[in-house]
């Protein structure tokens, strides 16, 4: 298992379109990988689990993987959010 905080800064947070480009990254990994905010827990590649943790910009996010290619998930979608979804 490896996870990584990070701190979504862009505009509208981690809602609708960067939300899907999140899930799109998210998908490329086999690992199981979860999102969580304020001790909830959800999976990273449902978009309703994801809408409903109400990231707004400045939320601070935990990304936990766990599989074969897991610390490669977590750094590719810290890098997403650290790039405010521009390299989406």
């Amino acid at each position: 298992m490896y996870s990584k905080e990070a701190v979504v800064n862009n505009s509208v947070g981690l809602h609708a379109r960067p939300a899907t480009f999140f899930i799109q990254k998210a998908n490329e990994f086999k690992s199981s990988i979860w999102v969580e905010r304020n001790e909830r827990r959800i999976n990273a590649k449902s978009l309703l689990g994801l809408l409903s943790l109400g990231i707004v910009k400045g939320s601070t996010i935990t990304i936990i993987a766990d599989g074969a290619d897991e610390e490669a998930a977590v750094n590719a979608l810290v890098d997403l959010i650290s790039s405010d979804f521009m390299d989406a």
